[in-house]
């Protein structure tokens, strides 16, 4: 099952960047022998200042046709990190080719996106900088396939 990021604004060379990076070389490197992956990393950018409605536009371009669409707020689901495990797998032993996480911008995700979502998703009561909940995301993306993987990297 192929992975998505869809998310608005341009991550820039840094200490971010670094971070992202690694870990979806890690998910990668672990979620190939497990149907998981590979990711790609959709951004986009709303030039003209249209708000929410321009950028959910220009996520929707981006995600995949058939994709499942997770939704990153706040007020999604909490979730563990086994939980989020078994919800990647679930999604992959049910033949979902790609999964698409959507982050937005500053305002968040406009309504009519986060309504197409089949899940929605938060890291939890707090608002993150979009940055780094790309960060997180990867960092829970790559600990999902070492649960899954059997491996030692995630300690209940």
């Amino acid at each position: 099952m192929r992975v998505h990021i869809c998310a608005v604004g341009r991550m820039k060379a840094g200490p971010e960047r670094a971070l992202l990076d690694d870990y979806l070389v890690r998910f990668d490197r672990t979620g190939r022998a497990l149907g998981l992956g590979p990711v790609q990393m959709h951004e986009v950018e709303d030039r003209k200042g249209g708000g929410m409605d321009a950028e959910a536009e220009l996520l929707e371009r981006a995600l995949p046709k058939g994709a499942v669409i997770v939704a990153m707020d706040e007020r999604g689901k909490l979730l563990s990190s086994p939980d989020f495990s078994d919800k990647l797998a679930g999604w992959r032993d049910t033949g979902r080719g790609d999964v698409a996480f959507v982050i937005g911008g500053a305002d968040g995700i406009a309504p009519a996106l986060r309504d197409r979502a089949e899940f929605t998703l938060s890291f939890g009561k707090m608002v993150w900088p979009h940055m780094l909940a790309r960060v997180m995301l990867a960092e829970q993306l790559y600990r999902a396939a070492s649960i899954l993987a059997g491996a030692p990297y995630h300690r209940a």
